[in-house]
């Protein structure tokens, strides 16, 4: 169980995701008001990649059936999505966006 260096803050606007890996997970990053956030990557409800889907306010949208994630929390805010996204721990060091591998938020 480590921090592993997912990705440089600069690769990231507000408001943006991209696919990462982690520990051998694809995971979802988001950056929302210069903080850094990680989800998995697959919506709970079908198969899409959530770090396509449209980051706003918070959430994330995914871009397959429009359900919404809350990315703070991963709670799915509405249908069809009813079932929570895992969370995951990440911290930023200096320019390195690092998500601890092995535990859950």
């Amino acid at each position: 169980m480590s921090w592993v260096k997912v990705a440089s803050a600069q690769e990231l606007d507000n408001d943006e995701a991209k696919t990462v890996t982690a520990g051998g997970c694809g995971l979802a990053l988001y950056r929302i008001d210069d903080e850094f956030f990680v989800t998995d990557s697959m919506c709970t409800h079908g198969a899409a990649l959530l770090s396509e889907g449209y980051v706003e306010d918070g959430c994330v949208e995914c871009p397959l059936h429009q359900g919404r994630f809350d990315i703070r929390t991963g709670q799915a805010m509405c249908a069809p999505a009813t079932v929570n996204i895992r969370t995951h721990l990440v911290k930023r060091d200096g320019d390195d966006v690092l998500v601890w591998v092995g535990a859950e938020k």
